[in-house]
């Protein structure tokens, strides 16, 4: 909280902001100002059109926020106007979701591979490429071995697949995807194959939401989301016997009152315990010899583009609308403590 002689001079104060930048999103921007309004908390979106004046504005001490909800900044570049109000809110005593700091070693894929290794998730076979190494790196015979071919590289602080080459043969290969996303390290990995269920790849898009879970199938070839069956979860043991997480009214709802982590739920409730982020997605495939293997460690800022206004690559409906009122829910936790 800041202290009450700056306070004293702050003109107005919110208490939630959120960063966003992508026009596709209106449902879960609708849906978070709804639980806001039914919460008695007032919102303010940062869009683009608004971040230099507010930025501007929270510079100068005219306004505050309480929490603020980062769904657009751009983790390597630090000129980003993003990504300055972010850590700008964050000296400021805002309350970030998630904190930049924690965020960005969380992002950075190179960074958080040895900390994944050495807690003992299953991953995929992986090398990593610091950029001035790029020119004059070799595999090794035993390396390329363990890589197979093709094999994938990318960034090592990209997303929504920049610079990943999945049809990746030798090191030559590296240059395409640097030409693609320049970064400070690239990393080099096996390319697990997903067993197929009912014509469909065992892949799967985990949320964490502030310690709810919600699991989806996600096709890693067509960008399609869907929801699994209540045959599913069973078949794939996505629910234990006893726990059933559903979807209803928007709502994660646990039956019967105890839970016990699923091997999906299990992974991504690891990754936030180590990591320390509160609001993330992993993308986790099911091979053909039943191991579960963590392939996207931690997605920030969430895309919230929805099913209704992408069919062919947004998040289901339900599971927006459920997100979203899980985060108004801890934001109001969080300021009336």
């Amino acid at each position: 909280m800041l202290p009450h002689r700056i306070l004293a001079n702050v003109t107005r104060i919110y208490d939630l902001v959120m960063t966003h930048k992508l026009d596709a999103d209106d449902l879960f921007i609708h849906r978070v100002q709804q639980h806001c309004a039914e919460q008695g908390l007032n919102f303010f979106l940062v869009e683009p059109v608004w971040v230099e004046p507010f930025c501007d504005l929270f510079a100068k001490g005219k306004i505050w926020a309480r929490a603020l909800l980062n769904m657009h900044s751009e983790h390597h570049l630090p000129e980003d106007i993003y990504h300055r109000l972010i850590r700008f809110a964050h000296e400021r005593k805002t309350q970030v979701i998630d904190p930049p700091d924690v965020a960005a070693v969380a992002f950075d894929k190179a960074r958080l591979h040895s900390r994944l290794a050495v807690a003992g998730f299953n991953l995929p076979f992986t090398l990593i490429v610091p950029r001035e190494q790029l020119e004059n790196w070799v595999l090794s015979e035993k390396d390329r071995a363990a890589l197979g071919t093709p094999f994938v590289i990318k960034p090592a602080m990209g997303y929504g697949k920049c610079g990943v080459i999945m049809d990746a043969t030798s090191e030559r290969d590296l240059a395409r995807s640097v030409a693609l996303w320049p970064d400070r390290h690239y990393l080099v990995q096996n390319r697990i194959v997903p067993r197929v269920s009912n014509g469909e790849p065992a892949y799967f898009r985990v949320f964490y939401v502030f310690g709810s879970v919600w699991c989806c199938w996600w096709n890693c070839f067509t960008d399609r989301y869907r929801l699994p069956s209540w045959a599913e979860e069973e078949q794939l043991a996505l629910t234990p016997r006893d726990t059933v997480h559903r979807i209803a009214f928007g709502v994660a709802v646990a039956v019967w009152g105890i839970h016990f982590l699923t091997p999906l739920r299990d992974i991504v409730h690891r990754i936030a315990a180590l990591t320390g982020m509160k609001f993330f997605s992993s993308e986790i495939a099911l091979t053909e010899s039943g191991e579960f293997v963590l392939i996207d460690y931690v997605n920030d800022q969430c895309h919230m583009l929805s099913q209704s206004a992408n069919p062919q690559m947004g998040v289901p409906d339900e599971l927006v609308s459920a997100i979203a009122r899980r985060l108004v829910e801890v934001v109001s936790q969080m300021i009336r403590r």
